[in-house]
């Protein structure tokens, strides 16, 4: 079982902690020892999965633009070389190219060290597979290794050797591109079409590289330049002012496009010509118009905030199904699996924060692919004297929206959330004019008529923080505030939260 120093590594699917001082209060946990530790836990992890002695294994390991990724990188290669394995360095990389190792070099095993879009002085270990990215139970094992001490036999024959392998990645994503476009000038399928890129200093920057091989004029990018401290903005579509950066970059270049990444590329978001925002529930709806093509009828999973009116433009406008599921993109991504395994023909597994996996490609959540899959649409509807936003513009969107995150304050957060979700759920059931929705499959969502706030509320229990965030959306003007009084007139009652 794991103790209360090692709990505070495990995010989820990945691992992550402090990498380096300068943030007030956050003191270094990822030191030398602790880093070296988990990479001699995932060595004997792996091997016990692909049936292997880890003198065997092959290896590969990149990183974002951190400025603690160096140091990472050099700890896990010398842990895994000392074991014996074969280790491939590929430098700067994004975490999605990482997982294509195990496929385009026959990785066993790969290794991204990120910390997504967190601050600067947080770093963190995320796993690859040829089975995809591993699961929580896999992360607690690694880290129950790490915590006893467990290490691999020290082998001699262990090797450490670069490969440029974003070179192979790039080159496969100019394939997509021009494969998809199908121009007449074949090898600059782009030519013509001006396209910005926002990498937030992440890694993010060799997309640029990409289109302009393609022939499209990238003047007006901005922050490309990989850089640990992201002097910037936040590497991140969900940040209002990352989104802010991109779109005015569309704006003041007069731009067809623009493209904006997270810091290690496994989110996109897309702004449109007039420089509005391709997010959220607009990008959902625009991947998944891209994804029901010739899958007729087929299921699109998404985390359980989306809005009403995405699932009407799904199921009605685009003649799919609509399946509303738990927050956090590997939940997504393992229902979209589950689904497929069952025979239900389901393309597409996205979530609102720009987590986007497509079954065509491995069901790997890439910003590049998906913003690859939207920029080859764009040219092929040019073509025919259209434009992107055509895709979606029967899309209904909400007239007000809100998010209010509350604070538990028992010790047993999970506990005190589950309550308020049991006792909410039985107070909805006798409310006049709530009416719980019959698809959903997280917390608590609500529906009120025209009279009653014309809209909807999700309350539900944060994965892995003492919060219980609310979304609350409205189709009239005033009607946020409406459901919010009416949801507070029960929050009021009860105990463990800190309302505002």
């Amino acid at each position: 079982m794991l103790n209360d120093f090692y709990k505070l590594f495990k995010s989820g699917t990945d691992i992550r902690g402090v990498a380096v001082e300068g943030v007030e209060g956050q003191h270094v946990n990822l030191t030398d020892d602790v880093v070296r530790s988990m990479a001699d836990g995932f060595a004997l992890w792996l091997a016990e999965k692909v049936g292997k002695e880890p003198s065997a294994l092959t290896v590969s390991i990149g990183r974002d633009s951190r400025v603690s990724g160096p140091r990472i990188v050099a700890l896990v290669s010398e842990q895994l070389k000392a074991a014996g394995a074969r280790v491939l360095d590929c430098g700067l990389a994004s975490t999605p190219s990482m997982f294509m190792t195990t496929v385009d070099l026959g990785c066993d095993g790969a290794v991204q060290i990120t910390a997504s879009h967190h601050p600067f002085n947080r770093n963190g270990l995320k796993f690859f597979t040829r089975g995809g990215g591993l699961e929580g139970s896999d992360i607690e094992a690694i880290l129950q290794h790490a915590q006893d001490g467990d290490k691999p036999d020290a082998i001699d024959g262990g090797s450490v050797e670069a490969v440029p392998y974003m070179e192979q990645y790039c080159d496969h994503l100019k394939d997509i591109i021009r494969k998809g476009v199908n121009a007449e000038d074949y090898d600059h399928p782009l030519k013509g079409f001006k396209i910005v890129v926002d990498a937030g200093n992440g890694v993010g920057g060799f997309y640029a590289g990409v289109l302009e091989e393609l022939g499209a004029d990238t003047t007006g990018s901005r922050y490309l330049d990989p850089d640990g401290m992201f002097p910037n903005h936040v590497p991140n579509p969900e940040d209002k002012n990352a989104m802010a950066s991109i779109c005015e970059a569309v704006r003041e270049s007069g731009a067809d496009m623009g493209v904006i990444f997270d810091t290690d590329v496994d989110r996109g978001g897309a702004v449109d010509k007039s420089g509005n925002e391709i997010n959220r529930n607009r990008l959902v709806a625009l991947a998944a118009a891209i994804a029901l093509e010739g899958n007729d009828g087929g299921t699109i999973v998404t985390d359980s905030i989306t809005s009403s009116g995405l699932k009407e433009f799904i199921e009605k406008d685009l003649g799919g199904k609509h399946y509303r599921y738990r927050r956090g993109y590997k939940n997504v991504i393992d229902k979209g699996l589950e689904l497929n395994a069952k025979g239900i023909n389901c393309p597409l597994a996205i979530e609102t924060s720009g987590h986007a996996a497509m079954r065509e490609n491995y069901f790997l959540d890439d910003g590049a692919y998906l913003c690859t899959k939207i920029i080859i649409k764009m040219a092929q509807l040019c073509r025919e004297g259209k434009s992107i936003e055509a895709l979606t513009a029967s899309l209904k969107e909400p007239a007000e929206e809100c998010e209010i995150r509350f604070k538990i304050t028992e010790p047993d957060f999970r506990a005190c959330g589950e309550r308020i979700i049991s006792d909410l759920t039985a107070y909805a059931e006798k409310a006049e004019g709530w009416i719980l929705a019959d698809d959903n499959r997280e917390g608590v969502r609500v529906s009120f008529g025209k009279d009653d706030g014309d809209g909807w509320f999700l309350l539900r229990l944060s994965v892995h923080d003492p919060i219980m965030p609310l979304n609350i959306e409205s189709d009239t003007v005033g009607g946020v505030d409406i459901i919010k009084e009416k949801l507070f007139a029960f929050l009021r009652t009860t105990d463990g939260l800190q309302l505002p």
